[in-house]
């Protein structure tokens, strides 16, 4: 059978020997089966593998292997090269809600994906704007806060260039399908069946009464800083931008970029179960 992939990256957390252990055995594994391999250039030394060696923003390869949990999924769907290639993702996170196949599965993985034994989980991610700058797209969530603990956040939220409503809080999360069971759900926002076309905004910590708001995909969330002039964004968790300006303001759409997860037997629902909401049940 003719292979799908010829070429792969390898991408895995920073602090873990057995990530870097696991990512050399997988190189081999795959240099043996005629596959051109990368190594992120942040792990090259560590894993020490006969492999190329890029930057993440220029591994343009067939699919990407992540050793690690859900933040090393995040910070390679916001360096990789655009369209972004599938990802198979090997847990060694604490919860790993995203990710795919434990490392005693690595190997038989990565045959099935091989050999297109597989299906793809597409996931949609949000575009980001400040004051006509663009920033990376977010795969889980852009939160916007003061940036410093128990300052107030002052903010004007609209949607199309209609104002809605006025808040007060610690901050605001917005939040895709993939994100609601992330941050978004521990400040007290719902889960999103990733079936139905929406993201979610939720406050942290609000003085104000409302809880979150469902939006349809095709919205566009303008949220005007009142006070103060100078906020912090932060999306996925990685990238941090300050923003100082007499008015700063954050404009969310839908993104046509999206992330493309390699999956096997696992649903949605059956991650939510075994690994968040109902873990032990």
């Amino acid at each position: 059978m003719k292979k799908m992939f010829k070429s792969v990256g390898l991408v895995a957390r920073y602090d873990k020997k057995q990530a870097f252990k696991l990512a050399k055995e997988l190189a081999e594994y795959l240099i043996n089966k005629k596959v051109e391999v990368y190594v992120e250039d942040i792990i090259a030394e560590k894993v020490n593998a006969p492999a190329k060696i890029v930057p993440l923003r220029n591994m343009k390869t067939d699919f990407i292997i992540t050793i690690g949990g859900d933040g090393t999924i995040l910070r390679t769907c916001l360096a990789a090269a655009k369209p972004e290639p599938p990802i198979l993702s090997i847990n060694m996170g604490v919860r790993g809600f995203l990710t795919e196949v434990e490392p005693t599965e690595a190997f038989s993985a990565v045959d099935k994906t091989l050999d297109g034994e597989f299906k793809i989980e597409k996931c949609a991610k949000l575009s980001v704007y400040s004051d006509g700058e663009r920033m990376p797209d977010a795969l889980n969530e852009v939160v916007i806060s003061a940036g410093e603990p128990s300052k107030i956040l002052y903010t004007r939220i609209s949607k199309d260039d209609k104002p809605i409503l006025k808040c007060q809080a610690d901050g605001l999360i917005v939040s895709t399908q993939t994100g609601s069971t992330g941050y978004s759900l521990s400040a007290g926002g719902p889960v999103l069946d990733p079936e139905v076309e929406t993201f979610v905004l939720t406050p942290i910590c609000s003085l104000t009464v409302f809880r979150s708001i469902v939006f349809s995909a095709n919205s566009k969330v303008t949220i005007d800083a009142i006070r103060p002039k100078e906020v912090l964004i932060l999306i996925d968790g990685n990238f941090r931008k300050v923003i100082k300006s007499k008015k700063p303001t954050l404009t969310i759409t839908r993104s046509s970029n999206m992330t493309s997860l390699i999956r096997f037997k696992d649903d949605f629902y059956h991650r939510l179960r075994s690994r968040l909401l109902f873990k032990g049940m």
